[in-house]
């Protein structure tokens, strides 16, 4: 198979930095060519991520802060694993209810993203949630944000303007989109 001739097949491994959110390992490969290199690889748990849509079309968002870039930014509820081995389905459950109180009928997965591949294993499975109750946040004691609707038509054209910067939102809403889109009209 031609994928065969491009992988690089690791040598050895150092680990740099074991975190609460992410280690950092430095691993020696062996190249297609047979020569050697470095790469420095973040390794993650894993995250989920929710478009969480209402019956009239509006998105639940978040508005939060984000201390390595010091920006308050709009994305989509999501978070972290709490192991490798969680389900992921039950993992966007939990965040969505802590963090906007609302819990879901309806759930399509809507597939993988990886943000940021040349240097981090981190995994984010995408969810579309419908069929929406809206209950109580039971945030973090150290999670700030705010919660708003928005029209998902609004959020594509943010999404397409640039005023949404985060990936994982930027590519699952335009991902609801497009199923919801095909939902409404009967494509497949």
């Amino acid at each position: 198979m031609e994928e065969k001739k491009l992988r690089e097949v690791q040598v050895e491994t150092e680990d740099i930095f074991d975190g609460v959110i992410l280690n950092v390992k430095r691993d020696q490969v062996r190249l297609p060519n047979g020569h050697r290199s470095v790469r420095e690889v973040i390794r993650h748990v894993g995250a989920v991520c929710v478009v969480p849509v209402t019956e009239d079309g509006k998105v639940v968002i978040e508005r939060q802060y984000r201390y390595p870039i010091d920006q308050v930014i709009t994305e989509i509820p999501a978070g972290k694993l709490d192991s490798r081995e969680e389900d992921r389905l039950h993992a966007a459950k939990r965040e969505l209810m802590e963090e906007t109180g609302i819990t879901a009928d309806s759930w399509t997965d809507m597939g993988l993203y990886y943000g940021a591949p040349a240097y981090s294993d981190e995994k984010i499975t995408m969810y579309l949630a419908q069929n929406l109750h809206m209950g109580k946040q039971h945030l973090d004691e150290d999670e700030f944000l705010n919660v708003e609707f928005v029209p998902l038509e609004d959020l594509v054209n943010e999404v397409l303007t640039g005023e949404i910067t985060d990936g994982k939102t930027q590519a699952a809403i335009l991902k609801a989109a497009m199923l919801l889109r095909r939902q409404n009209t009967g494509e497949n």
